[in-house]
């Protein structure tokens, strides 16, 4: 029998075709082909302490204001609006929704102006470096709405840092003409456009470039982005996953799961599937950090656990960890350095491990033989260790299973043999079919970007806030990249001096937060009662297709409404303290208005400041 599978990006029926006919829906604001900005106050650095160093890094593009973008009057939707020509280009590593952002930016550009153009720059940033362009077109993007991975124009290495990147790629602005180039990814993408927009000021180009938060790791957060695009696809596959395991754990009664999730810098997919799925443990990077656990602790406190699973006769469970927890582990981390900066001097890896400090070389003699392959294997294109491929979950079971055994003998643990299945949930989710929530938002940020090169804002970065609530309640806006800017610091605690350069940093998970305080309370529930849940694939239609991430409903962030409430608080100050009102009122708002600069003062001051989350070892 003879079957036509089509051509290689036909939509073949299924899923696939359905998605496609899904239409993204819009906030109010951008429902037209214009809107109108607003500007706000100038902006700062989210670490007080950084502010300086920025501001001379950044001089034209530090300190700009917060722009929100609101439905436009009527009369402006007649005006004659000139053709843009825009370049976007995929920066960041795959995540679901990339292509909605390049689809509502295609939509806004034609809406704008029919006559305007949309290139994409093929093969990543190594496409804009050679400037291999594809004009982006209804007929070509047809096959791409509504579908996963990043396929339309693919991505390579993630960075435009170095002086002769920085020069191809004004030097392909240039050559195309460009008003504005859209940088599709995380924190290293984003932090690379704010330096390409100051030096394309710097040298006269009037490219605009602005970012947009893409990025399956979620760690992209701050005070102006809510999630990043694809956040949410990724954790609903693998909570899925993740709890068909938990489920196969507990039918078997007999095996525990280690599972792996991405999550580099940041715990996020591990901390929101297991929200969702409520898997027996779970271990943060950010916790280990923090309490400065050894991987001995760790591995002691892992079979506590199991330990006390066994005294309520139960021999099975689930634990989850993020891909990044083996640089969280003080002595793991301290190996780590010392490996990549033998990586850097080119030192065979061969010789690697005969080049170690003696405490290092100890260390790594401990680790079995399948870790250390992976410790030397080559860096990242940043320059960081593959934690892709360093099977931290079997590391673990394997640590475990010698310590239960080490327990039996000295009669501590008189239970079942200890057995482990491992398993990494990483590629499996970044291709996915995105949610309805990363359709809309993303198509959301498409739109916002065209909005920002039409405005003439460069060094932005296209935010949608309120995202908790229905979509018609988002709040959209341009927010500065500076602001979202700090250095790394090498010491905790007050007075630590930054260093480094100043970049976007990946924020790790708030350990105050309502979030957090939510999953300490269900701890000792989900260790001993499997009170294991089941949410199931994406839903796409009916009841539970407009779910959100938990962390994003629990945190209830609105940023962007919180500096209109104090906006509204100071005008009515203006409004009732005016040159004739009495001196009790008088006084009593010197009074007040003194105790509130007093202590916005000490939380701002760098020596009293405490140190952001986002802040390294």
């Amino acid at each position: 029998m003879n079957v036509d599978f089509g051509a290689p990006k036909e939509l073949a029926g299924g899923l696939q075709q359905r998605r496609a006919l899904y239409q993204p829906r819009l906030p109010p604001s951008l429902q037209g082909p214009t809107v109108r900005a607003e500007y706000g106050d100038a902006t700062t650095t989210i670490d007080p302490s950084c502010a300086n160093v920025v501001a001379q890094a950044f001089p034209n593009t530090f300190g700009l204001p917060l722009v929100s973008f609101v439905a436009p009057a009527e009369a402006a939707a007649t005006e004659e609006r000139p053709p843009i020509r825009v370049g976007v280009v995929f920066s960041g590593r795959q995540s679901p929704g990339g292509h909605n952002v390049v689809w509502g930016l295609h939509d806004a550009l034609k809406a704008y102006n029919p006559q305007s153009v949309l290139y994409g720059f093929v093969g990543g940033t190594e496409g804009l470096f050679a400037n291999k362009t594809l004009e982006i077109t209804d007929d070509v993007l047809a096959s791409y709405k509504n579908q996963g991975g990043f396929d339309l124009l693919g991505r390579s290495i993630d960075q435009i840092r170095t002086t002769k990147q920085v020069n191809s790629a004004m030097a392909a602005c240039r050559s195309l003409n460009l008003d504005g180039l859209v940088i599709i990814g995380g924190v290293t993408s984003n932090s690379d456009a704010a330096q390409l927009a100051e030096t394309l000021i710097q040298n006269n180009c009037k490219t605009k470039v602005v970012g947009v938060p893409v990025s399956l790791n979620g760690d992209l957060k701050n005070q102006f982005v809510e999630t990043t695009v694809g956040f949410d696809t990724v954790c609903k596959v693998n909570s899925q996953l993740v709890s068909n395991v938990c489920l196969d754990a507990i039918s078997a009664g007999k095996y525990y799961y280690f599972v792996r999730l991405m999550g580099r810098k940041a715990s996020h997919v591990a901390f929101e599937c297991a929200l969702q799925s409520h898997p027996n443990m779970l271990i943060l990077g950010e916790e280990v950090a923090l309490s400065k656990l050894t991987l001995m602790e760790i591995i002691n406190k892992i079979c506590d656990g199991v330990q006390a699973r066994a005294e309520l006769g139960k021999y099975h469970g689930v634990l989850v960890i993020p891909e990044g927890l083996i640089e969280s582990i003080p002595e793991m981390y301290a190996l780590i350095q010392e490996i990549n900066i033998l990586h850097n001097n080119n030192v065979p890896v061969a010789e690697m491990s005969s080049q170690l400090s003696p405490w290092a070389a100890a260390l790594f003699q401990f680790l079995p033989p399948f870790i250390r392959r992976e410790l030397l294997l080559h860096q990242e294109s940043d320059n960081s260790a593959q934690l892709s491929q360093i099977d931290t979950e079997q590391l673990l079971a394997h640590l475990v299973e010698t310590e239960m055994i080490k327990r039996t003998k000295e009669g501590r643990y008189k239970g079942r043999k200890f057995s482990s299945v491992c398993h990494f949930f990483g590629y499996q989710a970044r291709g996915s079919i995105p949610s309805n929530f990363d359709c809309d938002y993303a198509y959301a940020l498409g739109r916002i970007s065209l909005h920002m090169i039409a405005a003439g804002l460069t060094g932005y970065m296209a935010t949608v806030a309120n995202l908790k609530d229905p979509v018609d309640k988002w709040r959209c806006a341009a927010a500065p990249l500076t602001a979202m800017m700090s250095l790394k610091r090498h010491l905790r605690g007050p007075g630590a001096i930054p260093i480094g350069r100043p970049s976007i940093h990946p924020s790790p998970i708030d350990l105050k937060g309502k979030a957090y305080e939510l999953l300490r309370e269900k701890a000792s529930s989900f260790l001993l009662d499997d009170f294991y849940r089941t949410p199931g694939g994406i839903q796409f239609e009916g009841p539970g297709s407009d779910a959100k991430p938990i962390t994003l409903t629990i945190e209830n962030q609105d940023y962007m409404g919180d500096i209109e409430i104090l906006k509204e608080c100071l005008s009515k100050v203006r409004t009732m303290v005016k040159p004739g009102c009495s001196r009790e009122i008088l006084k009593a708002a010197i009074s007040s208005m003194l105790s509130v600069t007093d202590v916005l003062t000490v939380m701002s001051h760098p020596l009293n400041a405490e140190l952001p989350l986002y802040h390294f070892k």
